[in-house]
């Protein structure tokens, strides 16, 4: 689960947030040998923009169209994130039920830690990465006339947003998860991966490709049809024109 709320182009962390959070992502891809993946992007609400799949270059592609658009109600609700993979991985096997959320922990909507608790029962275990600095910095925005500046609340102060750990701290560990904080050198993710979610008990998920055959006599028998149908008539023409 990515965020791709407007705090995510922030650039405490390089290019952005949100484009750094991308490369991990693409990298964590190549280590990844059967095990399914699916995507939710969220800001103020979150959607499933790719569902469970091995395809690693359709998710890669869905992977490429995020951004700040992708969500249309602005702001921050790691609630709904949890609860969209909640719905995604329904089932009464608690096994292989793994979120990993990717975010700078803003909370401006949603009770996390509640949904957390919900994630928990039902056997999900919840990694996070923090993205951002506890410095934090501004956020840009490109105005209608294309001029480049930075938010501002309804008061015209601009908006400076911040890394939030404790909130992603308290979800991972009321998981059974791990945190981690991202840096300009290593992002986590790979790290999460090689050192907790790739440990975990594994299950084979039997896939097959079946060949479906699609009729189409039906065009050509019509075709037939109509030249004997057609037949007679050519055939009187032509005694009509000898007499």
């Amino acid at each position: 689960a990515i965020d791709v709320s407007r705090s995510m182009l922030s650039k405490d962390v390089k290019p952005n947030r949100l484009e750094r959070s991308k490369y991990a992502v693409k990298d964590l891809a190549k280590k990844l040998n059967g095990d399914r993946v699916g995507l939710i992007a969220f800001a103020g609400t979150a959607f499933l923009q790719c569902p469970l799949t091995i395809d690693y270059n359709g998710f890669l592609l869905t992977l490429d169209d995020l951004s700040t658009n992708t969500i249309p109600r602005g702001g921050t609700s790691i609630a709904s994130a949890i609860n969209e993979a909640v719905n995604t991985l329904k089932g009464p096997d608690k096994k292989y039920k793994i979120l990993v959320i990717i975010t700078d922990g803003e909370q401006l909507e949603g009770d996390a830690v509640k949904a957390a608790e919900e994630a928990a029962r039902l056997g999900m275990k919840i990694y996070c990465v923090g993205v951002g600095t506890s410095e934090g910095d501004l956020i840009p925005q490109v105005d209608e006339y294309g001029q480049t500046g930075y938010l501002a609340d309804r008061g015209g102060k601009v908006v400076k947003t911040k890394l939030n750990e404790e909130v992603l701290k308290q979800i991972a560990i009321m998981t059974g998860g791990n945190y981690v904080r991202a840096t300009q050198s290593e992002f986590g993710l790979a790290l999460l991966y090689d050192k907790s979610i790739s440990k975990l008990e594994k299950r084979d998920i039997e896939s097959k490709m079946k060949k479906h055959y699609h009729e189409r006599f039906q065009i050509f028998l019509a075709f037939a049809l109509a030249l004997l149908f057609i037949e007679p008539l050519i055939s009187e023409r032509k005694r009509v024109a000898l007499r």
